[in-house]
């Protein structure tokens, strides 16, 4: 069934979800009628008759117990507007939904960036192609892992958002991730078939949180699908925190952040309007490349380089650039989270190397084994290399 008319249908629900109260947020409103919902929906799982219409939509399936839906647009207004999402706000989301989510949340933190933990390797080739066909894979990312690690190597988190239901006891090592300074995470917390929606608030070492509603989720699948080369986090090793439910501390802090929910948004839209831009610093512009030129220095070296040990010194360079890039990263809009996260890839393909060399299996085993590891060493470097690149370009057009 083709229906090429989604643009009626689109707004039609954007109009119905602002009437009812739902979709207070102008920036989301707008991102709804502009990021296509079937370009994340594989065409022997459309239906046009479902396609913008406030329900569920299936994206992946597998067998009766494994198929995914992307949530419905009520259920994502909810969420999106729950983290209370600033421009420059990092974002990790713990479920891909197919990219469509991260795609909007995009819209809402344009200058932030995103990284989504999926453990079905088959959904994230899936999502990464939907997010190329649009252009975002520039900014978001989706990685193959145990959702409810998170990503402690890339704190903090201003922002993370739970899409399926996580047990109390397993958040905490999420909530040790999020920013200390106002860091908001957004889950479905429960064991049963329901579950409370739950906004938590971290200031310093203290958690505040706000139930929000009940809901019926899937529970946040866990199954990673990776090689034996994946070091896990054990989730268990974390000693839980106190949350202590205080709505009106919550709402406070959320107040403060500069979003405006409209009590009705139709006489705000604007659709090609831009608000004032800050004019980009040169000198720290330019600064900001030297370092970038740097890391591919460093990149280039760590590709010549046959000496484990000598790699892991090369490593070392590679984070300190890091470290001086994050200086910018608010100002300049760097991607300093995806580049940290590669580096932290090829540190660890490092260690198996290093491993490797004192294994005590066979020679041709080793050899084998070693060059496997060197090749995929060397695609995260080559992928490196091209994030280095495209920052370089797209600096040097910034004025």
């Amino acid at each position: 069934m083709v229906n090429l008319n989604f643009n009626e249908k689109k707004k039609r629900l954007v109009d119905s979800l602002t009437s009812n109260d739902l979709l207070k947020d102008k920036r989301l409103y707008k991102a709804f009628l502009e990021i296509p919902l079937e370009e994340f929906i594989p065409k022997n799982y459309q239906d046009s008759l479902k396609i913008y219409e406030d329900i569920p939509n299936l994206f992946y399936y597998h067998d009766p117990s494994n198929y995914r839906t992307i949530s419905a647009p009520h259920m994502i207004t909810i969420m999106l507007q729950g983290l209370s999402l600033e421009k420059n706000d990092d974002l990790l989301i713990l479920g891909a939904k197919s990219g469509y989510i991260a795609a909007l949340a995009h819209r809402l933190a344009p200058q932030g960036e995103i990284i989504i933990l999926e453990a079905n390797s088959e959904i994230v080739e899936l999502t990464e192609k939907n997010l190329k066909k649009l252009e975002l894979d520039e900014n978001i990312s989706v990685i193959v892992k145990n959702p409810l690690e998170g990503m402690p190597d890339l704190t903090p988190w201003q922002k993370i958002l739970v899409t399926g239901a996580i047990k109390q006891n397993r958040i905490t090592p999420l909530l040790r991730q999020l920013d200390k300074d106002e860091g908001v995470l957004y889950a479905p917390i429960g064991e049963g078939l329901v579950q409370t929606y739950t906004q938590i608030l971290r200031i310093e070492d203290n958690f505040y949180g706000k139930k929000q509603l009940q809901v019926r989720f899937t529970p946040l699948m866990t199954q990673v699908e990776i090689d034996e080369l994946k070091l896990i986090t054990d989730i268990d090793q974390y000693e839980e925190v106190d949350v202590e439910i205080n709505p009106k501390k919550v709402e406070k802090a959320l107040e403060k952040i500069n979003i405006k929910y409209e009590t009705s948004v139709f006489d705000e839209i604007s659709f090609g309007e831009k608000g004032e831009e800050k004019p980009v610093a040169i000198k720290e512009r330019d600064e900001a490349i030297e370092f970038f030129k740097e890391l591919k220095s460093c990149a280039i070296k760590f590709k010549r380089e046959d000496n484990v040990n000598i790699c892991f010194e090369n490593v070392e360079e590679m984070d300190a650039v890091i470290e001086s890039l994050k200086n910018f990263k608010k100002e300049l809009g760097l991607k300093v989270k995806k580049t940290q996260n590669l580096i932290n890839q090829i540190r660890s393909y490092n260690i198996v190397r290093k491993k490797l060399e004192s294994s005590s299996i066979s020679d041709s085993e080793i050899i084998d084994k070693q060059a496997e590891i060197i090749n995929k060493q060397m695609e995260q470097v080559n992928q490196l290399e091209e994030i280095i690149d495209s920052e370089i370009e797209r600096l040097k057009r910034l004025e």
